[in-house]
């Protein structure tokens, strides 16, 4: 069942009385995608179940205030994207806010190279190797755009969802999306770019 479709199973009177059972229904069912989402920010196991962690203890202090504007697991994904944050910055000051309109960290760069991937076999795009080459790719992208590529493409979440669990607008997701699909065409480029040469 999609993340999205839990929010009506719920029941939010039940969760601001303290409702125990039910959090933990909502903990069981929420922890893999947060933690899933959690890793691919701050990179590490320890890490992602640390911001797993905070993400549910805050969740439950803060229960009274969620007022049901936006479903409740795009609430639980702000959350866990700040606290992720929180723990990047805690590691590097430098790193780029993820509230922030308009980045443009150093070194960044538009994608130059983009390779024609029609002729390769569909079991080329779906090896083992291929497939962790694109986790690499999506970690290798700048924090701001991975996050919003993490929560639109990966998890699903609408535009608007993805506006709400970070906190931005629209159109600051649509241009994050795209800056971060095409750095990850650019670098699968290169990638796939020696696998159609092996196979000329």
């Amino acid at each position: 069942m999609p993340e999205r479709t839990l929010d009506a199973v719920y029941s939010l009177a039940a969760l601001q009385k303290g409702d125990r059972t039910e959090f933990a229904r909502l903990v069981d069912a929420y922890s893999a995608p947060i933690y899933r989402l959690a890793l691919k920010i701050v990179g590490t196991p320890q890490d992602a179940e640390d911001v797993l962690q905070e993400t549910f203890i805050k969740a439950y202090r803060n229960l009274s205030t969620f007022e049901g504007r936006s479903s409740f697991s795009t609430w639980l994904y702000r959350i866990a994207s700040n606290e992720a944050f929180m723990s990047l910055r805690r590691r590097k000051p430098e790193a780029v806010s993820v509230d922030a309109e308009i980045e443009t960290p150093d070194g960044e760069q538009e994608p130059v190279q983009i390779v024609d991937w029609c002729c390769l076999p569909e079991e080329e795009l779906l090896t083992t190797e291929s497939r962790e080459y694109l986790d690499v790719a999506i970690d290798r992208l700048p924090a701001t755009l991975r996050v919003v590529f993490l929560l639109r493409d990966i998890e699903g979440l609408s535009v608007r969802e993805t506006a709400e669990a970070l906190r931005i607008s629209e159109a600051a997701v649509k241009t994050r999306l795209l800056r971060a699909r095409l750095q990850l065409r650019e670098r699968l480029s290169q990638y796939y770019g020696e696998r159609i040469k092996e196979a000329a």
